[in-house]
């Protein structure tokens, strides 16, 4: 008993999904997951596309119906096996506040969507071949959303009326997940952080680096890799039902999840999710702070 006790479990493997990975098209079964890029563009086109050097992300120009998908968290640049692309549309890994409409607005703006973060992988097979996964993270699952809102909320209730940094960081759950002898090669890009300046007349905290706050998220990893044709299909639908856009219920008594979001805790805890309509506006639309996404029309940081 206790020498079985002892074996560490197994871990997925990358190239299929067990039957015990993915089992349904409930997105409320999934916190995190991973799966190769050049899979993701093929299943969801809708998403993510590769059009040359230029990887575009559906943005505020595109159609409605493609409103959905993802908060893509980038610096703008990535290498996707080998070849390095620019991103048409994302949100910054690091993003300055000043004011509390535009955190409020950034707040609603991250848990608004699932997140999509680029990772590079040297795997085990071959060492000089690097494969590029998404890792996702489902916003809308109560452990994730309430990691992130925990977070957010504790580091304001810590520092009123100070200037102070918190960051995200994804890279245990992600390094974790993947088997040994496998190599994450830019475990930094599985973060994100934002930094609040507040206008205060000595912020000594803020001065000394005192007031900067990290949250490890954690959660359970789910593969979506695959080269079965039917778990495919199967993966797709379950990607179609993950980024589609939440219509949020006109329902006062359950309007806030939080202080600052907006989502009913109906819609968190039950993944209420409706078809598409083109009276719902994506949170994005009213950003006041233009800094934080970055369009195909503005030109991309080179190297």
């Amino acid at each position: 008993m206790a020498t079985a006790a002892c074996v560490p479990a197994a871990r997925p493997s990358l190239t299929s999904i067990s039957s015990g990975e993915l089992r349904s098209l409930w997105t409320c079964d999934c916190e995190l997951a991973v799966l190769p890029v050049a899979q993701l563009l093929r299943l969801l086109p809708g998403a993510l596309q590769l059009r040359g050097d230029l990887l575009a992300v559906p943005g505020l120009r595109e159609p409605a119906a493609a409103r959905g998908g993802f908060n893509v968290f980038s610096d703008g640049l990535v290498r996707l096996d080998g070849q390095l692309c620019h991103l048409g549309s994302y949100i910054k890994r690091y993003v300055e506040l000043t004011n509390y409409c535009d955190y409020k607005d950034y707040r609603e703006t991250i848990l608004s969507k699932p997140m999509l973060f680029f990772v590079n992988v040297l795997t085990r097979k071959d060492t000089s071949e690097e494969r590029t996964y998404a890792f996702l993270v489902n916003t809308r699952h109560p452990k994730i959303r309430r990691q992130i809102e925990q977070g957010m909320d504790t580091v304001i209730s810590s520092v009123i009326g100070e200037s102070y940094r918190l960051q995200f960081d994804f890279q245990e759950a992600v390094k974790n997940f993947f088997p040994p002898g496998n190599e994450v090669l830019n475990g930094e890009n599985l973060s994100f952080a934002y930094e609040f300046k507040a206008d205060a007349l000595f912020d000594f905290f803020y001065w000394f680096g005192l007031s900067n706050s990290s949250v490890k998220v954690n959660g359970k990893v789910l593969n979506l890799s695959s080269t079965s044709p039917e778990k495919k299909e199967t993966i797709k639908l379950f990607l179609e039902k993950m980024s589609e856009p939440l219509i949020r219920r006109s329902s006062f008594s359950d309007r806030k999840f939080s202080v600052t979001s907006r989502g009913s805790i109906d819609e968190v805890f039950n993944c209420y999710l409706s078809s598409r309509s083109s009276l719902t506006e994506p949170l994005l639309a009213e950003l006041p702070f233009p800094s934080v996404l970055e369009s195909e029309e503005t030109p991309s940081q080179s190297l």
